[in-house]
């Protein structure tokens, strides 16, 4: 089976960065599906693991998450697919990935390629989706239709880069499957016409302040902020003041609370730094000091989707 795998950790720039490799191929057990591969994407993750994470002294690691393909054999406890169906999935970084002929995936972690879309449209999709999707309804507690049906009830989501990859499918999730208020933040007249597109309420630029843009709008108050950012994602002014707080650095969404008393400001952190702030909620009168980090701390499920 041939595959594309690393060696050593090494810049793009050396020819033996990324090498074609041959493989035994995989055998099925328990409930794996062995996946004959029609495409995949390249994530962030993968350069990260590529630049950082030596395989073992001899050995060499076949990179790759998300993969669309055909179902070719099954193990004896797989209960879920058969061969011939169409597939789409992230894979586990326990495993080696998905960038070779052929992979083994838990049945558990997999899900039927939609017939909307091709093999290339399907792979594109898995790792961000999960991510924006664990961000909105299982992190940021986003209420669904069903659970709030007005904007008043469900409130406003800012989402920060909406035009990029885990941006634009958080815009498009919730609008589709919540009444809340959607904004979201660009600069470029392409990004915010596509933002527009995918269903934002109101499109921020966020090349300046955001207590500007905000007001623009007609929000003084947020309860839930996405953000995507590698910068300090909501610097403000006058109202809106930058507070001295916990910086978030990892990629795992976490959950900020304001005391009961000010309401909830929820920040879902997907990478870089976000300065909690400090904000006037009109519902009570007064800013209340900086939300403070609560809630559960340990990892969203996507990180424990890929530990499986």
């Amino acid at each position: 089976m041939k595959a594309i795998a690393y060696r050593q950790c090494l810049p793009t720039s050396d020819p033996n960065c990324l090498i074609d490799v041959e493989l035994p191929e995989p055998v099925v057990a328990g409930r794996d599906l062995l996946v004959r591969i029609e495409a995949i994407s390249v994530n962030p993750v993968d350069t990260k693991v590529r630049r950082n994470v030596a395989p073992p002294d001899g050995g060499m690691t076949v990179l790759g998450y998300d993969a669309a393909g055909v179902v070719e054999a099954v193990g004896p406890q797989v209960t879920l697919f058969k061969p011939g169906d169409a597939v789409w999935y992230a894979g586990s970084r326990l495993r080696q990935g998905t960038n070779a002929q052929r992979h083994l995936v838990d049945e558990r972690i997999v899900g039927h390629k939609p017939g909307s879309l091709d093999f290339a449209q399907a792979a594109a999709m898995p790792l961000t989706t999960i991510t924006a999707w664990e961000a909105l309804f299982d992190r940021l507690g986003l209420p669904r239709t069903e659970q709030a049906s007005t904007q008043d009830d469900a409130g406003t989501v800012l989402i920060t880069a909406g035009a990029g990859g885990v941006g634009s499918i958080a815009i498009q999730l919730a609008r589709q499957l919540s009444a809340a208020r959607i904004l979201a933040t660009a600069s470029r007249p392409e990004s915010r016409a596509q933002i527009e597109a995918l269903g934002a309420h109101a499109v921020i630029d966020h090349s300046q302040p955001i207590s500007q843009g905000l007001k623009a709008t007609g929000v003084r108050w947020v309860e839930r902020i996405f953000s995507v950012s590698h910068r300090p994602a909501l610097p403000g002014a006058g109202e809106d003041r930058c507070a001295s707080g916990p910086h978030l650095r990892d990629r795992r969404p976490r959950r900020l609370r304001c005391p009961p008393a000010q309401g909830a400001l929820r920040i879902a952190a997907l990478g870089g730094n976000v300065h909690p702030l400090q904000l006037r909620d009109p519902r009570h009168g007064a800013a209340g000091p900086a939300p403070q980090r609560g809630g559960p701390a340990g990892r969203c499920r996507s990180d424990q989707h890929h530990a499986q």
